[in-house]
This record gives structure tokens, C-alpha cells and sequence, in this order.
């Protein structure tokens, strides 16, 4: 093969025969010998990098903790004076947390993988002769690919065949517009709008059908050079900036606490290396160091669970979006109605039933070779007996700008065009209309009855199209200038159906606190008829044309307080998205079409189906397996679930290890001696860590999955002040007991706080992780386990001989009266805090709890 895959040829400017010699291909395609070969030299056909290192490199990122760094070298300087065993001792400590980060993180890593795959876009190459449908990651430099609307551009490539060919560009030229593509080379100089013989990964299809040779693929192409900058362009979302506020406020918190704690154990001539190892054990003690592979399993977790309910996450941190959203914007087709369009009747100019329109109708449906669509599909099952003796000479394919579809077709007698689409561009092509009795009209003269007619069935509920003809003289072959002329036939008439159980799933989600927006391109009169018959009573309706005129304060101020937005053209769905979102809200939108791909890019969360055309799948963050608005329910009700799991660790984290933390840095400065040692800091750590690790399982009650949860700062300070507090509070009760009331030496003092720590804080999880009272919510099976363990972990330590490695000693039996006694008013104590912080409504609706 030559140098054509070399990114700098200009390959637009080869001839067709030059390119397919360079590439060692035919217009037959390649064998599937030939292609396996090309897969393995030059890669899958994707963008994004997989690197074999990606394990180790996962494992690694465990310890990037700048803190956790600093810990590991103080340790490692610590054993070069001498302290080898308890150096031996934290290393071992940090890094079973570390591996179990690890190992949380690549089972979710893992899972997601397993479920984008049945989400995986395919395309449509020749295989030996043969057409083959394959993944897009498998195809190759060589391929000869066949596209039509909506597909997505695999790779750069050169136009072998095309007709009426119109493809989206915007990623690069930044054009709304669609730009026509067509065979034949071009300059090596000319721009990317200017090389209308290249196709590039990154666009798609809009209209037209084509066959192309691929040329470059996966990070070779245009859209590759450009990709990391793309990427870097993924907005953030609410549950993103949530987390970095807080990693930022932690960091805030354990800056101070180190310096203040470090430079006072100094100022009481403590030894400095075991004050330093002791500062930095605590920043380790106080920082959620699994809070990443909790959130990383929380939502891997809640992507698997949503799979089971035929939801497809493709980005994970959508998920909190999904549970946050308060609006969701939708067509109407599929999700709304069943999607299953019928033939409703076949009209002449004055509403009576012709043949004629519908025999025109079936010749424009049945003939047509471009994009297929449940219009045609429709017409074409109702004449399944129809004789045909036309054949098809050319067509002008569909698109939603022209919104019509034109068939050039002849027999022996006749040579016609026949046009259907959108009944006022259709009028606007006629200069006459056929009457039921076979006379011509002017069409000003009929326009007054036309029009009563398409308002009088629009009103009825029916989706109404125009239909008109012209006679073409032989040998010519039309083009879009001759969509003129016309002469109006009649009208084509469609339903389809709400679906069954559409009132309640509506019902359901107001009930969620989710209000549902239908967008369609549909007319006002025929989507206010829908709503009427969901059970939206007295729909408030915006039209495209009235958002047109629309300034963005004045759309902002309608958007929300708007059920249906009808006539839309598709350009106005992204503006809508925007709009909705700046006024505040979160908002979903669901959409599978060619021109959904800007909206479902501007939502908060864009959902589509795994039967759209490529663009929405691609622009998608979650793919539904079903097209039905029950399935979205579960989805949603899921990623709250998801949401409130991982928004428990945080509590958890955040209130006992504040409050262990604060207490430890308190004694510290009156103590003789460290009230524990670094390592049995990183231990208490480790082991109130390993019972949250279930929390992805954990229940959640239905309080906390009723309405949209948002990420909430104010909300996690107050709790983690006023739980860290109490958490004090009866730490400084425990070392009274210890230091006045059974007198202890150092280790028994640091052995008898490590018990209650550890207990105080795994038991104090049961009452946290819920806002009732902790025996009305039983927690997950998981979570018991893993807390019962811990708890008899802690209790026997002591009595072990692996108690001397972390300088523990047996506790007096006294303590453990003492101890029981305090975690019981603790755990009481917590109850009637928990009860007060979530007594005001208000302050309850602000929770992302």
C-alpha cells in the first residue's frame, strides 16, 4: 500500500482510480483477510485512546494524593532512622487502600465497557463483493462504506457514488447549513467547505444516499487532530463541580489542620518526625481517599442496575443529571404515540376519498430509495396490492429544510414528478389544483378550501401531508428547480395513537417532579389535539414562528410555563434546551432524529434510543434499549438511587472523619504523648472505609427518590460540622473516662480510643445513611455484613497477637462498660440531631439527600 494514509496527502485531490491503487483496493471492497489485517496495523477505527498500560496506570493513580505522597516519603525517611517495622506497618496500610480503590475502580471501569457495547455504532461496507454490516471501530483504510441519512461519517473518505447527497459539518466549519456533496476530485488547496468530494469523520448524513472509499481512520482523520480539543469542550456537569467544591473545601480543611497541628506538637517539643508523620496521617485520615472508587462503583453500579431496566449509561456522571432533572423535553413520536403511523385516508381538494391520491401517494413511498421513515412505511402497507408498471428515473430525497420528497417516474404513457412533504411547501410549489371531478383550479382560488380542510382534519388529531404532480418531459431528469409548477392532488392523512398507558407514566412523572415538554415539528393544531387526549388539560402552546420573534428574556420567561412547543424547525430545539436551562432548570431531552444531535449536545442529559439514526446515538449520554417514557422512568427513579448512595459516603466520610480528625488534633496539644499513632491513624482510616465500600448496594428509602436531588455545598458543611461536632463531643467524653476515670498509660489510652473511633464511626453509618430514625430503615444486606465484620475486627484486635504490630495492648473490662455507654447516647444523640437538621421543609428541599 502506499503513502495515501499519510495524514499530509491532500487525498481530495485524487482521481478515483489513483486513490483505490494507493490504497491496494477495488470498488469491491476488501476481503475480510485483508481488512483483519489492516484492523491490527493500523488500529481500531476510534478516536479515543486505549492504552495497554491503562491497568497499571489505574492502580498508580491511587497513590496521586499529593498528600498521600508526602505520607509515603515521610515513612520511607522514618524507616531510614531506624523505625523500619512501623514504616513496613503504614506502607502495607496504604497501599490495601489504594488496592482496594483499585480494584473498586476496574470493576466499574469493566462493567461500563461491557455495557457500551450494546450501544455500538455500525455501518454498512463491502466485504468480498458482499454488503456487511460491522462496527464502525472495525472498519478500515480501503473500506468501501455505503451511507444515508442520518449515518455518521466513519472515517475521511472519497465520494465513489452519490445522489443528492447533503452533509453536516458544523464540528468543522462551524455552518448550520448543510454543504452538498457530489463525485470529482477538487485542488489540493482548496478549504474544508470547498472540498465537496470529502467526507470526514465527524459529520453525518443529513439527505441523500452515497458510497465512499475510506481513507484515513481513527486518530489520522480531520476530526482525530481536533479531538482532544473537542473533548476538552465536554461541559462539566452539576455533580462534577459538586465533587471538585468539595475536594477543594477538604483540601482547604487539611492545609490548616496540618500546619497548625504540626507546628504545636513542635512547640511542645514533641519529636518532629512522628509530629510530622502524625499531621500527615491525619490530612490521610481526613481526606475520603476512597471517595473516587466509591463514586466510580456508586455509578457503575447504578449503570448496571439501569441496564437491567433497558437504560443505557454511556457517560456515568450523567447519571446525577438524570436523577436531577426536573424537565424533560421530548418529540412526541414513539415516546408520546406509539410510533406506528397509519394511513388515515387519502383526500382530494375537497375532502373526499380518492384513489388517484392514494395510487400517487404509493408510487412517491414505494418508489423512493433514500432515507426510509414510518410515513412510507405506512402508505406502502395499506397498498400491498397496488400494480406498478412505473420505473423510477431519479429522485430529489427528503430533507428539513425543503421538509418533501420528489420522485422522478415513467411508464409507457406517462413521464411524471410526484411530490409529497408539508402542505404549505407543498402549496407554495403549485400553480394549480386538481379537483375531485378532474378539473384544474387556479390555485388561489382554491386556497381558502385547502386550508379549512388541513385545519378541519388537523383539529380531528390527523397528521396531514400534500401531495402534487407534474408532467416531465422525456429525457430530462429534474432537479430541485423543477419542484415548481406543480398541480395539487390531495391530501395524505396519518395517526398515530398515544400509547397505552400514557396518562399514568405522564402522571408518574410529575409525581417524580418531572414536567414533560413535547417539541415537535407537527403543526399546533394537530399536537394540541395529542395533549388534550394525554390528559394535559388547557396545554399552554408555543409555535416555532412565535419563538422566532422571541427575544431570549422573553423565551426564557414563556419556555417554562410552555407545555408544547409545535411547529419548530430544528435549528429552534437547541435554542429552547438553552433557554430552559439558563432559567435554572435541569433538563433532559430525548430525541433520535438526524437534526437532534444540537439538542441532545445542549441538554443536561441527552437520551435517546438504540434504534436512532447514528448522529443521536453518538451524541446521546444515555441510549434507551425501548423507545418508551416507562423505561425512562426507571431510569430516572435509578440514578436518583445512585445519586443518594454516593451522597451517603460523603455524609459518612465527612461527618465521622471530621469529628475523629478535630478530636485527635484537639488531644494532641494537651496530651504527653500522641493520642495514636500515625499507623494507627491510617488503620482507624482503612477500617471505618471498608463498610462504606458496600454503600453502593445499600437501600434507599422513598422519601430520597420523590423529587430531583441537586448537588447542595451549604447542605454538606452544615452536616459535616454539626455531625463532626457531636462526634467530638462524645470523643472527648471517651478520653475523660480513659484518662480520669481509669487512668490510663499511653497505650492503653491509644488502644481504648482506636476501639470506640472505629465502633462510634461504623455504627453511626446506620443512622446517617437515612433521614428516619435508624430501625425504620434497614440497610442493605452488604452493608450489615460488612459493618458486623468490621465491629468484631475492632473488638478482637486487641486480644490477637497482631496487636503489638500496631502497639495495642488488652483494654480493662471497666472500659468496655464505659464504651458502650457513650456509643449508646452517642447514637441517640445523633438521632435527635439528625431529627432537628431535618425538621424545617425548607431545609429538607435543599438536601441532595
Amino acid at each position: 500500500m502506499e503513502s495515501i494514509t499519510d495524514t499530509e496527502i491532500k487525498f481530495w485531490q485524487l482521481d478515483m482510480e489513483t486513490a483505490c491503487h494507493r490504497l491496494s483496493a477495488g470498488l469491491k471492497g476488501l476481503s475480510d483477510q485483508e481488512a483483519g489485517m489492516r484492523l491490527r496495523q493500523y488500529g481500531p477505527n476510534t478516536i479515543r485512546n486505549h492504552p495497554k498500560t491503562s491497568v497499571l496506570l489505574l492502580f498508580l493513580t491511587q497513590f496521586k494524593n499529593p498528600v498521600t505522597l508526602l505520607l509515603i516519603a515521610a515513612a520511607l525517611l522514618s524507616a531510614g532512622l531506624g523505625d523500619v517495622a512501623d514504616t513496613v506497618i503504614i506502607l502495607t496500610i496504604v497501599l490495601i487502600s489504594g488496592f482496594l480503590g483499585f480494584w473498586q475502580e476496574k470493576g466499574a471501569a469493566d462493567a461500563v465497557k461491557g455495557l457500551l457495547k450494546l450501544v455500538q455504532l455500525h455501518c454498512d461496507v463491502q466485504r468480498g463483493g458482499q454488503l456487511k454490516v460491522i462496527p464502525v471501530e472495525e472498519v478500515v483504510p480501503g473500506d468501501l462504506v455505503t451511507l444515508s441519512a442520518g449515518d455518521f461519517i466513519p472515517g475521511d473518505c472519497l465520494l465513489v457514488d452519490s445522489q443528492e447527497l447533503f452533509v453536516d459539518e458544523a464540528a468543522f466549519t462551524g455552518e448550520s447549513f448543510p454543504v452538498e456533496k457530489s463525485y470529482g476530485a477538487v485542488t489540493a488547496t482548496a478549504p474544508m467547505a470547498g472540498r465537496s468530494n470529502a467526507l470526514f469523520m465527524g459529520s453525518h448524513v443529513i439527505s441523500g444516499k452515497a458510497k465512499a472509499l475510506i481513507v484515513q481512520t481513527g486518530a489520522r482523520t480531520e476530526f482525530g487532530k481536533i479531538s482532544a480539543e473537542l473533548m476538552n469542550q465536554i461541559p462539566e456537569t452539576d455533580f462534577e463541580r459538586g465533587i471538585r467544591k468539595f475536594g477543594y473545601m477538604l483540601m482547604e480543611i487539611t492545609l490548616l489542620l496540618v500546619i497548625i497541628i504540626f507546628a504545636a506538637n513542635v512547640l511542645l517539643h514533641k519529636p518532629v518526625l512522628d509530629s510530622f508523620l502524625f499531621s500527615l496521617a491525619l490530612a490521610v485520615g481526613l481526606t475520603p481517599q476512597l471517595l473516587p472508587a466509591i463514586i466510580s462503583v456508586n455509578l457503575a453500579t447504578g449503570a448496571r442496575r439501569m441496564a437491567s431496566q433497558q437504560v443505557i449509561v454511556k457517560r456515568l456522571s450523567s447519571i446525577e443529571n438524570f436523577g436531577s432533572m426536573n424537565i424533560l423535553c421530548t418529540d412526541k413520536t414513539g415516546t408520546i404515540t406509539e410510533g406506528k403511523v397509519t394511513l388515515g385516508d387519502s383526500l382530494d381538494c375537497n375532502g373526499n376519498h380518492s384513489d388517484k391520491v392514494l395510487h400517487y401517494a404509493w408510487l412517491n413511498a414505494a418508489m423512493q430509495q433514500g432515507f426510509h421513515n414510518p410515513i412510507d412505511e405506512a402508505i406502502c402497507a395499506l397498498c400491498t396490492k397496488t400494480e406498478n408498471d412505473y420505473r423510477l428515473i431519479a429522485e430529489i430525497p427528503y430533507d428539513f429544510i425543503r421538509k418533501r420528497l420528489t420522485v422522478q417516474l415513467r411508464n409507457e404513457n406517462t413521464h411524471i414528478a410526484v411530490t409529497k412533504g408539508s402542505l404549505q411547501g407543498i402549496l407554495a410549489l403549485c400553480s394549480q389544483a386538481e379537483t375531485g371531478e378532474g378539473k384544474y383550479v387556479g390555485i388561489r382560488e382554491m386556497e381558502r378550501v385547502l386550508n379549512e380542510q388541513y385545519t378541519k382534519l388537523s383539529e380531528a388529531g390527523y397528521r396531514t401531508l400534500g401531495l402534487a404532480y407534474k408532467s416531465i418531459d422525456r429525457g430530462h431528469i429534474i432537479t430541485r428547480e423543477d419542484e415548481c409548477d406543480m398541480i395539487f392532488l390531495g391530501f395524505i392523512t396519518l395517526f398515530d395513537p398515544p400509547k397505552t398507558g400514557i396518562y399514568d407514566t405522564i402522571k408518574n412523572l410529575n409525581e417524580l417532579g418531572v414536567r414533560l415538554k413535547i417539541i415537535t415539528g407537527d403543526n399546533a393544531l394537530v399536537a394540541k389535539s395529542l395533549a388534550l387526549r394525554i390528559g394535559i388539560g388547557q396545554p399552554r402552546l408555543l409555535t416555532g414562528s412565535a419563538i422566532q420573534k422571541m427575544s431570549n428574556a422573553a423565551l426564557a420567561h414563556q419556555a417554562p410555563l410552555t407545555d408544547i412547543f409545535a411547529e419548530v424547525e430544528p435549528n429552534q430545539k437547541e435554542r429552547i434546551i438553552m433557554v430552559l436551562k439558563k432559567a435554572g432548570h435541569v433538563v433532559g431531552f430525548m430525541g433520535d432524529g438526524i437534526n437532534d444531535a444540537p439538542a441532545l449536545h445542549a441538554a443536561d442529559v441527552g437520551i435517546s434510543v438504540n434504534t436512532a439514526v447514528d448522529v443521536a446515538k453518538e451524541a446521546a449520554d444515555i441510549v434507551l434499549l425501548s423507545q418508551n417514557l416507562n423505561v425512562l422512568l426507571e431510569g430516572i427513579l435509578e440514578g436518583r438511587k445512585t445519586f443518594a448512595n454516593t451522597m451517603k459516603y460523603i455524609f459518612m466520610a465527612t461527618s465521622a472523619n471530621f469529628g475523629n480528625m478535630f478530636s485527635m488534633a484537639g488531644a494532641s496539644l494537651f496530651l504527653p504523648f500522641l493520642p495514636l499513632l500515625p499507623k494507627q491513624v491510617l488503620l482507624t482510616n482503612l477500617l471505618t472505609d471498608f463498610p462504606e465500600m458496600a454503600i453502593a448496594t445499600d437501600r434507599v428509602d422513598d422519601i430520597n427518590i420523590r423529587t430531583p436531588q441537586r448537588w447542595d455545598m451549604r447542605f454538606i458543611r452544615r452536616f459535616m460540622v454539626i455531625f463532626g461536632l457531636l462526634s467530638s463531643i462524645y470523643d472527648y467524653l471517651t478520653f475523660g473516662v480513659l484518662l480520669l476515670l481509669i487512668h490510663a498509660n499511653e497505650k492503653i489510652f491509644q488502644t481504648g480510643w482506636f476501639t470506640e473511633s472505629v465502633i462510634s464511626a461504623i455504627l453511626i453509618v446506620l443512622i446517617v445513611r437515612t433521614r428516619f430514625p435508624f430501625f425504620r430503615s434497614i440497610p442493605g444486606k452488604y452493608l450489615f455484613i460488612a459493618t458486623i465484620m468490621i465491629l468484631l475486627t475492632v473488638l478482637t484486635l486487641p486480644l490477637t497477637s497482631f496487636a503489638a504490630w500496631f502497639g495495642f495492648v488488652q483494654l480493662p473490662f471497666t472500659f468496655y462498660s464505659w464504651m458502650l455507654l457513650i456509643i449508646i447516647c452517642y447514637m441517640l444523640s445523633a438521632e435527635l440531631a439528625k431529627y432537628w437538621f431535618y425538621r424545617g421543609a425548607a431545609s429538607f428541599e435543599k438536601a441532595a439527600f
